[in-house]
């Protein structure tokens, strides 16, 4: 973590008052997160991992201005892991979201069958330089083997989660999953799926006048 002193200077050369910045980094700075599911017919599971997060669980020793509800020592969410220093190149993306959905979900995947969920964004651009790229990937939930972490401390007693898609969604409406990645890539994957989580349907059983207007972002990224 870094402070910076910083101050603008605008298109006519003046310059703004100075202010205090901080930013959080690492030096693995950006990260991939995926998004794992299984349809069978109009059902559609995914694949979720709960484990601890101590960030959260530090937040108990916070004077908050607004108190959590609870104090979390784990959370659900979609497998995801930083982009190490050899995740360069073509299919990068999809090597890594491979990689962690068997680390951490212990759900073996081709690389070629990782799609990408739209563009990469960044989670809170106020505070941290850290960037998250989306994928999807369909598989076998009855396949899974056992997690086997990437050997680091935090990921001891990770546990898979298989939920049906809207259910998912709920969840992260209603705080049961408080992780705004995942909460981003289930909505993105419904687009993918033309699945309509409000309606509980897909696109293909709406009335023709509504699927002609269907016309869902896009989400499939280079």
């Amino acid at each position: 973590m870094r402070r910076y002193t910083l101050r603008h200077v605008h298109a006519d050369g003046s310059r703004g008052a100075p202010y205090a910045c901080d930013v959080m980094s690492r030096r693995d700075v950006d990260a991939v997160a995926v998004v794992l599911h299984e349809r069978a017919g109009r059902r559609v599971q995914v694949v979720l991992k709960e484990g601890v997060r101590p960030p959260l669980w530090l937040r108990r020793a916070k004077d908050l201005v607004q108190p959590d509800e609870r104090e979390r020592l784990t959370i659900i969410e979609i497998a995801a892991g930083v982009l190490e220093p050899g995740d360069r190149g073509p299919r990068a993306i999809e090597r890594r979201a491979a990689a962690e959905a068997e680390e951490e979900c212990g759900t073996t995947l081709d690389p070629d069958a990782v799609r990408r969920l739209g563009g990469a964004s960044f989670p809170s651009p106020g505070v941290t330089d850290e960037k998250v790229f989306f994928a999807s990937a369909a598989v076998r939930i009855a396949d899974a083997t056992e997690i086997r972490g990437d050997g680091s401390g935090m990921e001891e007693g990770t546990r898979r989660v298989v939920m049906d898609l809207r259910d998912a969604v709920v969840a992260c409406r209603d705080g049961r999953i408080p992780d705004m990645k995942t909460e981003l890539a289930l909505l993105r994957l419904c687009d993918q799926l033309g699945y309509l989580p409000q309606l509980d349907a897909f696109v293909d059983e709406l009335p023709e006048d509504l699927r002609a207007r269907y016309a869902p972002p896009g989400i499939d990224g280079p």
